[in-house]
């Protein structure tokens, strides 16, 4: 008579007595290293608080002007002065201007290399739109102060002309475009790849089967985009807005490049002159003693701070639109 060789059978995880899997060593290992890097992640965003936090009370506690009013930075003198009042502005406005010109933009990218462009085409373009996330803050700047800035003059004269009315767009001042608009449109461009490229992987994980339903019920193309493409990647946009706002809030050396600060605030961004908090520190630090660098952290931890609240305001957007965030997936 034959014989037949068992076959090996993989025996279930062992169970605890509250009915649930203990699981595999390997699956502990994982789950520690995964909570580990968790509880290491806010080890270190409370360390970097902390350390700003303590810093910034050395000098806040000694400061003679109003933090968050005072136009003026002399932290070197005697008694110091100084506020953000003129850094918060120019951060602000232009992350607002460098936002509104981006993301419009890289959206429509987005739709055109994932829904439109031929294969052939799509590939080498979102390779160069990614190449151009990796191009140092510094080219930019350079690029920006010897190219963008003298050719930016004729623009903010038709802009001064025809759009003055507005009091944004009337020039009150001569000078060269080093200005918060000019600032707003560099910004744009740096932080366009990173917008394009993460809304364009959302964007290609719409399912195929939602489109071709709406094209079977004789969609168009952009009825399909509107109603299948954009609600799917509405979350996905958002992440990549934030993403794209981080890295406008806290550019250092490009700003740095191509402003002409100056601590005045003026609705007139056409105007040169103007501040952000991260060009104020790199442009301080170095001459700073011992107190106005803690009054350099200051200003950072205001800076922290927004980009915090920025976080947390795009995390509520998403959270209020669960069925496009994945939550339920």
């Amino acid at each position: 008579m034959a014989t037949t060789t068992p076959t090996h059978i993989d025996t279930p995880p062992p169970v605890s007595a509250n009915g649930k899997s203990t699981g595999h060593a390997g699956d502990k290992i994982f789950s520690g290293l995964s909570k580990g890097s968790g509880v290491l992640l806010l080890v270190i965003m409370a360390s970097i608080a902390a350390f700003l936090t303590y810093r910034a009370s050395i000098a806040l506690s000694k400061n003679e002007g109003n933090f968050l009013t005072t136009f003026d930075w002399n932290a070197s003198a005697n008694p110091p002065v100084f506020g953000i009042a003129v850094l918060l502005f120019g951060t602000v406005v232009s992350s607002i201007i460098a936002m509104l010109i981006a993301v419009p933009i890289a959206v429509g990218i987005a739709l055109f290399i994932s829904h439109y462009a031929p294969r052939k085409l799509a590939g080498p373009l979102a390779y160069v739109i990614d190449l151009l996330a990796a191009v140092p803050s510094i080219i930019y700047g350079i690029w920006g102060a010897l190219f963008l800035v003298p050719y930016l003059g004729g623009l903010n004269l038709w802009l001064d002309e025809y759009m003055g009315w507005t009091y944004v767009f009337d020039k009150t001042q001569v000078g060269v475009a080093r200005s918060l608009f000019t600032v707003g449109i560099l910004l744009a461009i740096m932080i366009l790849p990173i917008v394009t490229s993460v809304s364009r992987e959302v964007f290609l994980q719409v399912p195929r089967m939602n489109e071709e339903a709406a094209l079977a019920l004789g969609a168009t193309r952009w009825e399909v985009i509107r109603m299948s493409v954009l609600p799917f990647g509405r979350s996905g946009v958002i992440s990549a807005s934030m993403l794209g706002l981080g890295r406008a809030l806290g550019e250092t050396m490009a700003v740095a490049t191509v402003l002409s600060p100056s601590f005045l605030i003026s609705g007139h961004i056409l105007n040169p002159g103007g501040g952000t908090f991260a060009q104020n520190i790199a442009a301080k630090f170095d001459e700073a003693n011992e107190f106005g660098r803690d009054a350099l952290i200051a200003s950072g931890l205001v800076l922290f701070l927004l980009t915090l609240l920025v976080n947390g305001a795009a995390r509520m957007i998403i959270a209020r639109r669960k069925e496009y965030s994945g939550a339920n997936a």
